[in-house]
């Protein structure tokens, strides 16, 4: 990639883009890793992923080299970051089902805070100066305003949401001690797949609502649940806000600039700062799929929100960044072409 010069009137800066073209991903083989290697290839990097493939799928690598790894293997590690000298991480390394960390607390806390450890000794260790990483809505725990910004109390509920904060508790730690430079990026319902369908939900067990309706779309699972019609919100059902995986990508590789320019350590949400109900979502899935997509109303689920929604103007303003993708027709149509790919359709 050729050299790219910024200049502000007074002084001229020269990215190394040789050596930084280089991403290593972690869990680059999964839903958002995958989408993210893509607009990374797309833009000039060369991304190298490192996954253990205990949720992604090694199809979904196809814009550059995998490395079968685990992150809590510290020498595979460093062999794999010695050997690419990459400019920077993503880190998308991480078990994120609430339930089962809920569950297996233990499982979590291995994986997602000693695995996160381990990258980033090895990352110091081999003077890797720039990291990207993956965080959740989980870490405010229950909201205490509808839309919610960077400021709100980090308050999480669940191991899961527990774990993410140690992470990035870490890396804001060894940011102050070791000269680190991250955007951390909170985000809430990534949904939707790649325009081309090149890629798309990669999990072995969906739990999200939006490939759960395409599952039921294409005759693989015989209805959707709708858990709480008494919620506090325009038709009873609770309010999400879904961003589209591309937009969430775009965002990365901003975010990833951003750091690498030498700009400020970023905190940032990822979100639409609107909400969609339940119902308005089962609704598009039907008006986007032509399916009947047959619902089933039943009790609320023990600590959902009403309504919960990013408030991203921070990223809007930071980044010069818009969510482009992001109507939720545009989401399940991406979605729908996915499934129907890997139904062969």
């Amino acid at each position: 990639m050729e050299a790219i010069f910024y200049i502000n009137g007074e002084w001229e800066r020269k990215i190394n883009m040789e050596r930084n073209a280089v991403i290593f991903v972690t869990g680059g083989a999964g839903y958002i890793g995958s989408h993210i290697c893509k607009v990374l290839s797309q833009n000039g990097f060369q991304p190298v992923v490192y996954d253990n493939l205990c949720s992604g799928n090694e199809e979904a690598v196809c814009w550059g080299p995998l490395i079968k790894g685990d992150i809590r293997d510290r020498n595979a590690l460093r062999a794999a970051l010695e050997e690419h000298k990459p400019g920077a991480i993503m880190h998308f390394a991480a078990l994120i089902q609430v339930g089962e960390s809920v569950a297996h607390p233990d499982i979590y806390y291995d994986n997602n805070v000693f695995g996160s450890w381990c990258l980033l000794e090895e990352a110091r260790r081999v003077g890797v100066e720039n990291m990207v990483f993956s965080s959740t809505a989980a870490v405010y725990g229950m909201p205490q305003s509808s839309c919610i910004s960077e400021v709100h109390p980090l308050r999480p509920i669940n191991p899961y949401g527990h774990t993410k904060l140690a992470m990035e508790n870490m890396i804001r730690d060894y940011a102050d001690a070791y000269g680190l430079r991250y955007a951390i990026l909170r985000y809430f319902n990534a949904a939707g797949a790649d325009h081309d369908a090149e890629t798309g939900t990669a999990y072995k067990v969906d739990t999200h609502i939006i490939p759960l309706l395409m599952r039921v779309a294409s005759g693989d699972k015989p209805q959707i649940g709708i858990f709480g019609t008494d919620y506090d919100t325009k038709d009873g059902t609770a309010m999400r806000d879904y961003i589209h995986v591309m937009d969430l990508a775009r965002a990365h590789v901003l975010s990833l600039r951003h750091i690498m320019e030498g700009k400020e350590n970023l905190i940032l949400n990822l979100g639409t700062d609107q909400g969609y109900s339940v119902r308005e979502v089962v609704e598009s899935a039907r008006r986007v799929t032509g399916k009947t997509i047959p619902a089933e109303e039943t009790t609320r689920r023990a600590g959902d929100p009403d309504v919960l929604v990013a408030s991203a103007l921070r990223a809007r303003e930071v980044l010069d960044w818009n969510p482009e993708d992001s109507n939720l027709d545009t989401i399940m149509e991406t979605a729908w072409r996915w499934r129907q790919k890997q139904k062969g359709l």
